[in-house]
């Protein structure tokens, strides 16, 4: 009965250790194959301003709403603070640190991890020409490692927008940095939609942000309004701006809700919060395991009014009431 009992007891022991040795081997593959409990992120954020912060909360909320919160998901931050050789050294890190996807926030970050990486899925973060940028063949399929979020300015709406509050202005100064290509791009579009419409388009490129306030103070005495497109570097000094323009009085225009409430007068835009929502939840798609290549780019080009009656009773302009009746946002 002893013996019995001691081989029932053996038995049982090299079951539970084969068993052991079963499970453990299969979580190692799983650890092999890239497949953990624990998502892993890398992003990288071209610089810090308002309008920027808010896509990368939007990013988190996003992933969250799609299952990755919490001890699900471990991200990897890095913010370059407009310096563009901290782009590449950053992405290469963000790259060779182990992580599944890597997200860019704005068009240089995504150019720099795009560059560092033709295997690892990269996520743009609310880029204004994808295709203009080179990051992708084609918005229906981008064909690479490469896809995410797109968002063109609503510049059309923008135009009519100044037109309707504005409406004896004749020629418009445009605001940029020479360094960002998005910028570029857009200002030819404005420039080009505005000059069809009778404007006389002034274009002043800064190189840095330290530009900023000598550039405004000539171009206030030529123009009657100013636009500024989605700009990281004009965004992040955007209170520059605005304090160069207080004897002036220009009516400023810019391209981000941020920018509206920090001295803007108003302006057609895409919430940078749900921009931020649609790159979460496209990441956590391609987390599940869908290929960039043949994940079309999700589009947001749908813009409404933000207005700031504060900066428009200071310039004595009236809002009329159906722009009014028609704003996303009102700031008193």
């Amino acid at each position: 009965m002893k013996n019995k009992n001691l081989l029932t007891t053996i038995a049982v022991l090299a079951v539970v250790v084969v068993g052991g040795i079963f499970f453990s081997t299969k979580k190692d593959m799983k650890k092999e194959a890239g497949q953990t409990d624990v998502a892993k992120v890398g992003v990288l954020q071209f610089v810090t301003h308002e309008a920027l912060d808010e896509i990368y909360r939007g990013i988190q909320d996003g992933l969250a709403e799609e299952g990755f919160a919490g001890d699900k998901i471990k991200i990897d931050f890095m913010n370059s603070e407009g310096d563009q050789g901290k782009i590449a050294t950053m992405s290469k890190q963000l790259v060779a640190n182990g992580n599944q996807v890597v997200v860019g926030i704005a068009t240089p970050a995504a150019q720099g991890l795009a560059s560092a990486t033709s295997d690892l899925p990269v996520i743009m973060g609310a880029i204004t020409d994808p295709v203009g940028a080179k990051l992708v063949k084609s918005l229906e399929k981008p064909g690479a490692n490469v896809t995410g979020v797109a968002c063109p300015q609503p510049i059309g709406q923008q135009l009519e927008l100044i037109k309707k509050l504005t409406p004896k202005a004749k020629t418009i100064g445009v605001l940029y940095s020479s360094n960002e290509d998005n910028s570029k791009l857009n200002v030819e579009k404005f420039t080009e939609l505005a000059e069809k419409e009778g404007y006389t388009v002034l274009a002043y490129p800064v190189p840095s942000s330290n530009e900023i306030a000598s550039t405004m103070a000539v171009m206030t005495s030529k123009v009657d309004a100013i636009w500024v497109p989605q700009d990281n570097a004009i965004a992040s000094a955007f209170k520059t701006v605005v304090a160069s323009n207080k004897e002036a009085k220009v009516p400023i225009f810019p391209s981000a809700d941020t920018m509206v409430k920090e001295g803007g007068l108003a302006s057609v835009v895409v919430s940078q919060y749900g921009l931020g929502v649609s790159t979460g939840k496209m990441t956590a798609k391609i987390l599940k395991g869908a290929k960039p290549a043949e994940t079309p780019v999700d589009v947001v080009d749908q813009g409404a009014p933000i207005i700031n009656k504060k900066v428009a009773a200071e310039l004595g302009i009236t809002i009329p009431e159906e722009i009014e009746k028609a704003a996303g946002e009102i700031v008193e």
